[in-house]
């Protein structure tokens, strides 16, 4: 898939076939995120791919808005290490997990982590070390809904040289 038709394209994607997603798909997407710009190259990151319908579940659970994880094939946790910047480090990689997987045909939707109240709860699940902060949960699915949501204009966001042009 073409780079600009990728990001033009994506949707949050919730609904999901009950068919599983290629574990190549899944070590090629992760592949991208790795390959994230990172401040100072820190690339402070870690990624957990849950296949496991049971921990997929117990993740759910401990959402508050992201339910819908227990339906999925698969979620990518993404943990950083505590550095100054790693909610932007992650963040980053987790729009490169979110366009990996459209270019593969997989739906995804953004699930919160930073500054959650489950944030902790998770990383224990995940047994995950101390320092590493939850930046996002990334379900991962085939779409079996295809949204089509209103994105404000273009002439309506974009402002030159300052905010009042």
């Amino acid at each position: 898939m073409d780079a600009l038709h990728c990001l033009k394209t994506r949707r949050s994607i919730r609904v999901y076939q009950k068919r599983s997603i290629p574990k190549e798909v899944l070590m090629d997407i992760v592949d991208c995120a790795r390959m994230s710009p990172s401040a100072v190259n820190k690339q402070p990151w870690e990624f957990i791919v849950i296949t496991d319908p049971l921990l997929l579940r117990q993740v759910a659970e401990l959402t508050d808005y992201g339910k819908f994880i227990a339906d999925a094939p698969a979620c990518i946790a993404v943990f950083c290490q505590q550095t100054r910047y790693y909610l932007e480090d992650g963040s980053a990689a987790t729009m490169a997990i979110l366009l990996a997987a459209w270019a593969h045909g997989v739906g995804s939707c953004w699930v919160a982590g930073d500054k959650k109240e489950y944030a902790d709860p998770i990383r224990r699940l995940l047994k995950v070390p101390d320092g590493y902060r939850l930046v996002s949960l990334v379900p991962l699915g085939y779409p079996a809904e295809q949204p089509e949501k209103e994105k404000r204009p273009l002439e309506r966001v974009l402002h030159w040289n300052t905010f009042q042009s």
